[in-house]
């Protein structure tokens, strides 16, 4: 496994800041610790590491500014803080970075701009741009469009997808809880804390809790989530603490904090795009054969194929699902569902004369699929089943 390395060690490093760490509900905007938070970027950039942040707050800062009453706000009450915090925000971010000398460059994004192929490398190329003539991109979801069936519905997923869609090497998690724990700390007295993850099992997301905080949507599960999509593309992640006014410094300096190892395998680009996709169009459930099929890197066949689930086209992204109902692998689609549901379970000598024409022999193509989870084959999940009965 990697060995942890100081911050300053990483070319490129994605920072994720939670709500409720850059904004009180009744004075506003924490300028103290935006402040801080700047000096330490400042700090990485004096050494020659790349910094993005990805900026939570917008909403928090648009409802003080408001003054809407607490509790859940409706699409368009969100919407509306959104527009109004999320100037304040980019003000704000601009004000701190530029007394180091430092720019700051802002940019929205929706889901589409990560999950279409067009618009991701478009994204990632203006990205790109701002890191090459030294600005700090702030990046936030574009709250003031985006509705509960096309957004991301948390930073934290949105933080992984940028760092892999940058190529960052770090991916820092920072909010009100200093890391990973084997069950939530503030209800199991006896939960210990995980200083290092070197895989992300089903044990580790079997941990996850939920939203920690009325100002964040996110909680435990969207970081494991957000840590299996960045250390699939080599990118280490760490989870900690926000909360004291020098948090990367903190980090440095020994505070309490969970390192998550990169892949000794990282994906492709393109497969890291396929990888980290967040809302698959539909899943294809397959059998046991398939699955030490596609761990032995082949491709997945129809007659692996148990059933379809959801509607897709040809080229869409789907979920690969094993016979333990667990996601194993993630992949573009040969066919569309109605061709593939006629094709499922059968051979792919018989595709011509189901469908009519020849088409592909492979229900997803080896070079179109990655791989999301570790699969074990029938007979070694029977003999750990065995080992613990």
């Amino acid at each position: 496994m990697t060995a942890r390395k100081s911050l300053d060690h990483y070319r490129r490093i994605v920072i994720k800041i939670g709500s409720a760490l850059l904004v009180d509900r009744k004075t506003g905007l924490k300028k103290a610790w935006l402040d801080g938070m700047c000096a330490d970027i400042a700090a990485l950039k004096a050494k020659g590491v790349d910094v993005l942040v990805v900026s939570s707050g917008a909403i928090a800062l648009g409802r003080s500014v408001l003054d809407l009453p607490s509790g859940a706000l409706k699409l368009e009450e969100s919407q509306a803080a959104a527009a109004v915090g999320q100037i304040s925000l980019a003000r704000a971010w601009s004000e701190s970075l530029s007394h180091d000398d430092i720019v700051a460059g802002q940019i929205l994004l929706t889901l589409g701009d990560t999950e279409e192929r067009r618009r991701y490398l478009n994204a990632r190329a203006t990205i790109n741009q701002l890191l090459k003539i030294g600005a700090v991109p702030i990046i936030n979801e574009n709250d003031t469009v985006a509705t509960s069936e096309i957004r991301y519905g948390d930073n934290d997923r949105l933080a992984a997808r940028v760092a892999t869609m940058t190529g960052a090497d770090l991916l820092i998690l920072l909010s009100d809880i200093d890391g990973l724990y084997t069950a939530p700390p503030h209800l199991d007295p006896d939960a210990k804390f995980l200083e290092t993850i070197a895989e992300i099992t089903p044990e580790i997301e079997a941990m996850a809790g939920g939203a920690a905080s009325e100002l964040s949507r996110g909680g435990m599960r969207t970081k494991i989530d957000a840590g299996k999509i960045a250390t699939g593309a080599g990118c280490a992640m760490i989870i900690a603490s926000g909360k004291t006014e020098r948090p990367l410094n903190a980090i440095e300096s020994g505070a309490r904090s969970s390192w998550f190892a990169p892949s000794g395998t990282p994906v492709t680009a393109r497969k890291t795009w396929i990888a980290g996709q967040l809302q698959p169009a539909g899943e294809l459930h397959v059998d046991d054969g398939a699955v030490t099929a596609l761990g032995a890197g082949k491709s997945l066949l129809p007659a692996g194929v148990r059933s379809i689930v959801g509607h897709f086209g040809r080229g869409d992204t789907v979920a690969v699902i094993g016979p333990s109902g667990r996601e194993i692998a993630r992949g573009l689609a040969g066919y569309d569902a109605e061709e593939a549901r006629q094709i499922t379970g059968r051979k792919s000598t018989e595709i011509e004369a189901i469908l009519g024409y020849p088409g592909r022999a492979a229900m997803v193509h080896r070079d179109d699929l990655v791989m999301t989870a570790s699969v074990k084959t029938k007979a070694e999940r029977q003999k750990k089943d065995e080992a613990h009965a």
